[in-house]
């Protein structure tokens, strides 16, 4: 069974740095590829990052701030955040592709398992 669980979320003050985690079970990380998006209310689902064996993909909004990583070993994924901002603030979600185009990574219909999303806060 395919799973997939997003967690690490909590309250942060603008600037801070937080790293959140995606935990996966019934599969191999390492043949799968790892998005993770967001979602504040009101607004649509965004692709934050991607990560797959030898390839990184970032948002604009957050490139040069988030870091994307996976440890085989603990079949994890992590996000590494820094210099947050208030719009940073979202429910994100980590999801497992399938095969997709490189160029559509940000698009969730690409993403047939998602994990339960963890609420990440930035506000002073």
């Amino acid at each position: 069974d395919v799973q997939l669980q997003a967690f690490g979320g909590g309250l942060v003050q603008p600037g801070g740095s937080l790293r959140l985690s995606c935990a996966a079970s019934g599969f191999a990380l390492d043949d799968y590829g790892i998005g993770w998006f967001r979602q504040a209310p009101g607004k649509e689902r965004e692709g934050v990052s991607y990560i797959n064996v030898g390839r990184k993909f970032y948002a604009n909004s957050v490139k040069g701030r988030f870091t994307i990583s996976r440890d085989n070993a603990k079949n994890t994924v992590y996000l590494q955040m820094n210099s947050l901002k208030p719009e940073d603030t979202a429910i994100y979600y980590c999801a497992r592709s399938g095969r997709l185009i490189f160029s559509e990574w940000r698009a969730p219909p690409n993403y047939a398992n998602w994990g339960q999303g963890t609420q990440f806060t930035v506000s002073s």
